[in-house]
């Protein structure tokens, strides 16, 4: 499956941004479906994920209350909403598909991988 994302840019902070990752080739429906973001010099970071169906999300603790994520098996995407947006929510943000089944919080748990958005938040 190949995954682009799209929606990233220069905001301020306290601002909304959404992202979205529009899938190909393969049945959206069959894959769970992850953000990670990745800022310079730091380690890849879980931002959440979301279930085949769409009937669970999970997230970071460092975004949790803030970030939404969702899906529309129809349209083959994912989306990231994000609201209250802070400085160091600054990354480059993937999308990333998996054939695994419930949370997956961790990079090996996912087999695609999207080429990244970057979100830069200014303070």
């Amino acid at each position: 499956v190949q995954l682009v994302e799209s929606g990233g840019g220069l905001v301020q902070a306290g601002d909304s941004l959404r992202l979205s990752c529009a899938a190909s080739g393969d049945t959206f429906s069959r894959y769970v479906m992850g953000w990670f973001r990745q800022a310079p010099g730091k380690e890849r970071e879980f931002v959440g994920s979301i279930t085949n169906a769409g009937l669970r999300t999970y997230y970071g603790d460092s975004v949790k209350g803030r970030f939404t994520i969702s899906r529309d098996n129809a349209k083959n995407t994912v989306y990231l909403e994000m609201n209250s947006l802070k400085a160091e929510d600054s990354a480059v943000y993937y999308c990333a598909a998996s054939v695994r089944s419930g949370f997956l919080s961790r990079e090996d748990g996912y087999n695609y991988w999207g080429q990244g958005t970057q979100v830069s938040v200014s303070s």
